[in-house]
């Protein structure tokens, strides 16, 4: 029986360490500074805030629109739509308030302060200048820092600030400040930065506020130490119950991880308190059961779906893209058998870095065309960033549609991205940078601000970075570029090490479909199973070579052989 499987997608420090036990004697007002800020609820000293935003995918999903017509009001000719959304049908209560605005003369505008956010690092006579020209109330090193949080300042113009204060404080840094600087950490996920500013404060506080609690957190669960994050969940727990985003934020570390069984404790913990989970909590866990073949992990989820269903929770579009994914994701459509996932497990993943590590990266051909030193300057700049969840390939990327300015061409793959709040890396050659007709040099700004980026000399070979970068990152980390990667492939001494290669490959490399101008560029779904001869016991599902059609080595069989033994 021939089987196709159309059906199956898927996608060093700057101040002193004082000892200093307690909380500061700004802390109250702290307290009130994160719930403006932050969108933190507070619990005396305890505030809880949520932090970046989700991630979204666009879906087609099949909406009915309810229709119904108003009568007229009594003594009124005005005609009503019969378009009108229904009462309670979602955006219903946004249109009505859109009909009905509010009237804004109960409100004044705020006074705004003169003084502009640097867009770079200042010195300390260039911050004593600032300070003498900002006519507000407030202390002014609060308020800029307060102001650099709400329009996410860089990290390296925060960290000017907090080395003035300490120069004027004998080296001491206040906690409501720490917390603000920590704040932008964990908003730029600078990993480094995080775990010196975890290292103050347990040196200086026995306890800090939930604020503090959670950002630290969030933060840590991208770091090797992620599982100190879970110490700290449980120091909150002597002295309240920790928020869902708490929970969310140490089951999310445990998956990112592969620890999946801490993940499902905390997910119980949580419900034993009676708290609704984040839909992102949720989320999570299908998207790491994507080509799980383990009947306890499906259970497990379908157990979700109940409760989506006993506590009328809805899902939203990514979430439900989610969904459905798992459900498509690996299984055969003809047997319904799960077949083998395109992901490396933990082991594989490691055996293959410390490969290409040694094989391509330093033993490779690279030096050719790119020199030790160069090569060592860019593992340098790669160890102090933190994971980057995308790495580019600049130049190759921006040649992809060569009717189309190629400065443009990346600016609109790097802007789509960071829309989506991905830590992004940019690998380049320097020529990129000169103003030219194909380069703008307002484009390669953009870039530059919404991206980490690296550029090389122009003889330089970009595809050594890019797996460096790429392996260095993580298992979660996926590259851009359209070169297919065979002669590094070759590098590799073995057939294990090459298939383990491809298969990586497989799953981390994103593909380009279209670009429309003035519109959103298009990747192609990452498969979520590997193509190889598999078997279950009972069933054997066989990728095959169709007549007529020419494959070549790198690329994969589009046709299974579904045989399912009766029993």
């Amino acid at each position: 029986m021939t089987f196709y499987f159309t059906g199956i997608r898927s996608f060093p420090k700057l101040w002193k360490s004082n000892p200093y036990l307690g909380l500061g004697p700004g802390h109250a007002y702290l307290s009130l500074l994160l719930k403006d800020c932050y969108g933190i609820r507070n619990y005396k000293w305890f505030s809880l805030k949520p932090m970046s935003p989700q991630n979204t995918k666009a879906m087609n999903l099949l909406i009915a629109k309810a229709r119904y017509v108003r009568k007229r009001d009594e003594g009124s000719n005005k005609q009503v739509s019969a378009d009108s959304p229904h009462l309670f049908a979602a955006g219903a209560a946004k249109k009505r308030s859109e009909m009905n605005p509010q009237s804004k003369d109960y409100f004044r505008p705020p006074v705004r302060n003169i003084v502009q956010l640097p867009t770079k690092p200042l010195n300390s006579e260039e911050w004593n200048k600032l300070k003498e020209d900002f006519k507000g109330k407030t202390n002014f090193e609060n308020w800029i820092l307060s102001q650099m949080v709400k329009y996410h300042s860089s990290i390296d113009v925060a960290k000017s600030v907090l080395a003035w204060v300490a120069a004027n404080n004998n080296g001491v840094i206040g906690y409501d400040l720490l917390v603000k600087y920590l704040y932008l950490c964990v908003f730029h996920k600078e990993t480094a930065e995080i775990i010196d500013v975890y290292e103050i404060m347990k040196a200086r506080y026995k306890r800090l506020e939930s604020g503090g609690y959670t950002l630290l957190i969030r933060g840590l669960i991208h770091t090797d130490r992620w599982r100190e994050a879970l110490l700290l969940l449980e120091d909150l727990k002597k002295v309240i119950i920790p928020s869902k985003m708490n929970y969310n934020d140490c089951i999310q570390g445990a998956l990112l991880h592969q620890d999946v069984n801490v993940a499902w404790k905390l997910h119980q913990e949580l419900l034993g308190h009676d708290i609704v989970p984040m839909l992102e909590t949720l989320k999570a866990f299908f998207d790491f059961g994507k080509g799980i073949k383990d009947d306890e992990y499906s259970n497990k989820l379908q157990d979700i779906l109940l409760y989506l269903r006993n506590n009328q929770l809805y899902p939203g579009e990514s979430f439900a893209h989610s969904i459905k994914t798992w459900f498509e994701s690996g299984q055969c459509l003809g047997c319904g058998k799960t077949v083998e996932s395109i992901h490396l497990s933990s082991e594989e993943y490691e055996f293959l870095k410390e490969r290409i590590m040694r094989d391509v990266i330093d033993g490779g051909d690279q030096y050719r065309k790119t020199t030790p030193q160069e090569l060592k300057r860019f593992q340098n700049f790669v160890k102090y960033c933190p994971p980057f969840d995308i790495v580019i390939d600049g130049l190759n990327v921006a040649k992809m549609f060569p009717k189309a300015r190629e400065s443009q061409v990346l600016l609109d793959v790097v802007s789509q991205l960071a829309k989506q709040n991905l830590k992004v890396l940019v690998l380049g050659r320097k020529h990129m940078l000169m103003q030219n007709s194909r380069w703008r040099k307002d484009d390669m700004e953009k870039v530059q601000k919404q991206a980490s980026y690296f550029f090389a000399d122009n003889i330089s070979e970009d595809d050594p970075f890019l797996l460096y970068a790429t392996l260095h990152s993580g298992n979660h980390c996926k590259f851009i570029t359209k070169d297919l990667m065979r002669d590094h492939k070759a590098c590799l001494p073995d057939a294990k090490t090459q298939r383990l290669f491809f298969k990586w490959q497989q799953g981390h490399q994103l593909a380009i479909i279209s670009r429309h101008p003035g519109s959103r560029i298009t990747f192609q779904h990452i498969l979520s199973y590997d193509t190889v001869v598999q078997t279950t016991g009972d069933s054997w599902h066989i990728p095959y070579d169709e007549d007529l059609v020419e494959r070549y080595s790198y690329e994969v069989p589009t046709k299974w052989l579904c045989l399912h033994r009766k029993t």
